[in-house]
């Protein structure tokens, strides 16, 4: 009997320390956390000093029922005013970096080279050195969806030109504000204001082109993405020895009925891979050429819908990323069109993005909360892409704006669980993760319905007052002890 004692004893032990190491919760001694705003959500000061007009302004001032709530971003945080408060509610967080986008059209007013901003530009300046001050890290994003009107009159990013008239923009912002930041997102999210804004009329700047205008959107973007990654690469690393790269949208996946090896790969290099694969692979992915031409012919087209990148473009976007820029929030069921089988050919990829009743879902009728989706897509970017260093640029959890947000906790702890896991369990090279948002802010065409921020916004005074919600303060205790701490319950003491 004594021995049958000792056996459940040891038996308990190890299976306690199993858990344990199954379940670390401690963040490696490099991975960076930070948090993340973008000019237009947060700034205001929308036609402050000599600051031109972007795409935002002109789309929420002339069509502010396509917003929720009417609103627009002319003084939305006020961040502009009051970006002092905001770096001390990350300094009281305890972050490793701040990750914030300039705004085109504050910069280079008439959206080109010849008239820059001395007022613009020292903003951004003083609000690096103040973060560099506080030991936080200023990561820049220099494209987050506005650029200037007047560029968008003359086509926008259906030009060509634009990968000019960006790369000028670039090589103003890698001079003036490279001393101070050593992390440079070129764009962001390029799919998000292609898909929205170029093939429908949910974003600025609002134009349904033939089915096709997201594709040039695309095109010319990975174009301006390279043409910046060359113009840093070859004029500022030696001296400024920073890391440059692009910000994807990926959603990822889980099993469920009729979701085969085939639909995730597939969905996956539509959804994902057709921005990041001519980066890390060298030109679009041969699914996407050959479906996009095949149906095109089938619609009459003389010619693919999906422009064709020349062997030179090809090599010379092949690379240009120091690091994998991956914003996830939320995961689907891909499976295949059955109208497919009858000859119908209805959506380029072949794939209809199913939920599953079950899921919890975010203020935003989009976000099914899915933390098992981000596992699955961190090991496919792992395999496909040959373990790039991955840097979670964005995660985040929408509400109504409640202060006692413990759904945006409970959504933090099982992404960040599942982020742990991959970086223990699975080799997944993941070096950082980034809180979307720092603040509640204008969300896109959700207006201030939809909220992400772990601080709150009094958008109803003057100065745009801030309080601290009960995720900023979770946050302020996994950042001090660098462990992921417990959701806490509505029985909790909140300090």
């Amino acid at each position: 009997m004594k021995y049958l004692w000792i056996s459940v004893i040891c038996c308990v032990i190890l299976t306690e320390i199993s858990r344990c190491q199954a379940a670390n919760l401690t963040f490696p001694s490099n991975f960076s956390i930070g948090a993340a705003t973008a000019s237009y959500q947060i700034e205001g000061a929308w036609n402050t000093s000599d600051k031109g007009e972007n795409v935002w302004d002109w789309f929420t001032h002339n069509y502010p029922d396509s917003i929720a709530d009417g609103s627009n971003g002319d003084v939305a945080c006020d961040s502009y005013n009051q970006y002092e408060v905001d770096v001390a509610l990350l300094k009281n967080m305890g972050v490793d970096f701040y990750r914030f986008s300039i705004s085109w059209s504050r910069v280079l007013p008439n959206g080109f080279a010849n008239e820059v901003s001395e007022d613009g530009i020292q903003y951004y300046k003083n609000l690096s050195q103040l973060l560099i001050a506080n030991d936080i890290e200023p990561v820049v994003t220099l494209y987050h969806w506005d650029h200037p009107e007047i560029l968008e009159e003359l086509g926008g990013w259906t030009n060509e030109l634009m990968v000019t008239w960006y790369a000028d923009y670039a090589r103003i912002i890698f001079e003036e504000l490279g001393p101070y930041v050593k992390r440079f997102i070129t764009i962001n999210e390029p799919t998000s204001y292609c898909l929205n804004g170029y093939n429908a009329t949910r974003f600025a700047p609002a134009k349904i082109l033939e089915n096709m205008g997201h594709y040039i959107c695309i095109h010319n973007t990975l174009k301006a993405h390279a043409t910046a990654y060359h113009i840093y690469d070859d004029e500022f690393r030696a001296t400024q020895n920073g890391e440059v790269g692009l910000v994807a949208y990926c959603r990822g996946w889980v099993s469920g009925d009729n979701v085969t090896d085939e639909t995730i790969e597939q969905y996956f290099l539509f959804n994902c891979g057709w921005v990041v694969h001519p980066i890390f692979a060298g030109d679009y992915p041969e699914i996407m050429k050959t479906r996009i031409a095949n149906i095109s012919a089938l619609e009459g087209y003389p010619f693919s819908r999906l422009p064709e990148f020349s062997d030179d473009w090809v090599e010379y976007i092949n690379g240009t990323a120091d690091f994998f820029g991956l914003n996830y929030y939320t995961s689907r069921l891909p499976v295949f069109d059955s109208d497919e089988d009858l000859g119908i050919y209805t959506i380029d990829s072949g794939v209809i993005e199913n939920v599953n009743s079950s899921w919890s879902v975010g203020a935003s009728d989009w976000l099914y909360v899915v933390p098992e989706g981000l596992g699955n897509l961190l090991q496919m970017i792992r395999d496909t892409y040959s373990n790039p260093p991955v840097w979670i640029m964005e995660n985040g959890y929408s509400d109504e704006g409640e202060s006692d947000d413990y759904d945006r906790i409970s959504y933090y702890y099982d992404h960040l669980s599942v982020v742990l896991s991959a970086i223990n369990d699975d080799g997944c090279n993941i070096e950082g993760y980034t809180i979307w948002s720092l603040l509640d802010n204008f969300e896109w065409a959700d207006g201030y319905t939809k909220l992400f921020g772990v601080h709150q916004v009094d958008f109803d005074s003057s100065n745009r007052t801030r309080s601290t919600k009960l995720s900023a303060t979770w946050w302020q205790d996994v950042l001090s002890t660098r462990e992921l701490q417990a959701v806490p319950t509505a029985n909790s003491t909140r300090r």
